[in-house]
């Protein structure tokens, strides 16, 4: 079901993990590339009929926005008891996030005077996926960090059909005071986001996750938009040894594999013995699963266990693997965790499965995957502010620096760069000659 690999076997383990880099096929891409077009230039004309056609449902113009009333009923739907613990969970990830606001600074050197200023984006729009599975822990992880952040507008789209099959992701946006929902999905409400329609205004920056036609229309108006990052398939990787428990390891592997057929699911160990009994209790536990198909698939295809002499030799493949999620088990020790470079979150210890961070912990479970996590990182507050540096010259420190900033420029070939400054060094002359001869 799940090959188990040596030291020996790096490049064919690598090989066969390369192909899952191919986040869109270039089908996906040219489909993308026409829904864009078709929104861009029809608006709400596109979305409705693109609705039509892609997700069988006939709507309206009026439709699109989601009142109030209608959030409510649709929120009021929703088990008491599990919005009580989408409660607890915004507590805990607006307490990780309120850590990450940074604020303008400013120092002075002499005459003159620089700092950087920091403001929140203006509009952000919300991806939030429908189909089968809900996603409530979607809204939170994407609009927390963005009111942290101060962002005044907050729009959230999301498939037609998702409050009637998943109440709870209704649910979640009540619970976070978010007005502007619209029901759109796909590609198309990509599109729309960026650029605007009649009734949804264009948006500074979008966010959330999506499938292959979500990822594609990202990258599509990425630069019109800015976006958060081309999210691929889920991925976590185990760090284990032979003490570390096998039952744990394989329902942690399994828990990303279920994710879909895409998926990667890795463990070192430094033992055979322990490795067999990592796949057989893979065997034992995916029999058991609803979705056992689709993370059968995904073990067959892309899951691996790695068989090292120790556990520091797994490090350098760790690094290049770049891991959206890393688990290390406590039969390693925690020092190990400075040896780590690239990952997108680590969880340490055989009572911190990745599922702690993907809804309660806090920390947010937006993360680079595919190997990204070597330059992004984890969505944060950071993402919804932006900088604008402050600088102020006085008369005096320009004058002390123009021989300096004058070279530069004549050393560059821009001679009008260099008579900027020394236009004023001209004028400050005249200025200081007259003021002499009165």
């Amino acid at each position: 079901m799940i090959p188990i690999y040596r030291l020996r076997d790096r490049a064919q383990f690598f090989e066969r993990l390369e192909r899952r880099r191919m986040l869109t096929s270039g089908e996906v891409q040219k489909a993308v590339r026409s829904i864009v077009a078709q929104v861009r230039e029809e608006g709400d004309a596109a979305l409705l009929r693109l609705t039509e056609e892609l997700d069988h449902v006939r709507m309206t113009a009026r439709q699109l926005r989601v009142k109030p009333t209608a959030l409510r009923a649709a929120a009021a739907a929703a088990d008491p008891a599990l919005v009580r613990e989408l409660e607890k969970a915004i507590f805990n990830i607006n307490a990780f996030h309120k850590r990450q606001l940074q604020q303008s600074w400013e120092f002075t050197r002499r005459g003159a005077v620089l700092g950087q200023r920091v403001l929140p984006l203006d509009s952000v729009g919300v991806y939030v996926p429908g189909g089968k599975a809900a996603y409530p822990s979607t809204v939170l992880m994407n609009v927390v960090p963005a009111k942290v952040a101060g962002v005044p507008r907050i729009a959230v789209v999301t498939p037609p059909d998702t409050f009637h099959k998943h109440p709870i992701v209704a649910a979640a946006i009540q619970e976070l005071n978010i007005r502007e929902v619209y029901l759109v999905g796909g590609a198309q409400a990509i599109a729309a986001l960026a650029y605007g329609t009649e009734t949804i205004p264009q948006v500074n920056k979008i966010v959330g996750p999506g499938n292959a036609y979500v990822a594609a229309a990202k990258k599509e108006v990425y630069g019109d938009a800015d976006i958060d990052m081309i999210a691929g398939p889920s991925e976590v990787v185990v760090l284990a040894t032979a003490e570390s428990n096998p039952r744990f390891i394989a329902a942690d592997m399994l828990s990303q594999a279920e994710h879909d057929e895409m998926a990667s699911a890795i463990c070192f160990t430094d033992s055979v013995a322990h490795a067999i009994l990592v796949k057989r209790e893979l065997e034992l536990q995916l029999a058991q699963l609803p979705r056992k198909e689709v993370a059968g698939k995904a073990l067959r295809d892309f899951g691996s266990i790695v068989v090292t002499d120790s556990y520091l030799q797994a490090v350098g493949w760790i690094n290049d693997l770049a891991p959206e999620h890393l688990e290390i088990f406590s039969s390693v020790p925690p020092s190990i965790i400075d040896l780590i470079r690239n990952a997108g979150t680590i969880f340490y210890g055989d009572y911190c499965p990745e599922a702690v961070g993907d809804y309660f912990a806090g920390s947010n479970h937006v993360l680079p995957t595919g190997g990204t996590a070597r330059f992004f990182s984890p969505l944060g507050v950071y993402d919804f502010q932006r900088w604008t540096s402050i600088v102020r010259y006085s008369q005096e420190e320009l004058a002390r620096s123009s021989k300096s900033i004058v070279s530069l420029a004549k050393a560059e070939g821009l001679e009008a760069h260099a008579r900027s400054v020394t236009i004023r060094q001209t004028a400050r002359g005249r200025m200081k000659s007259t003021k002499e001869a009165q």
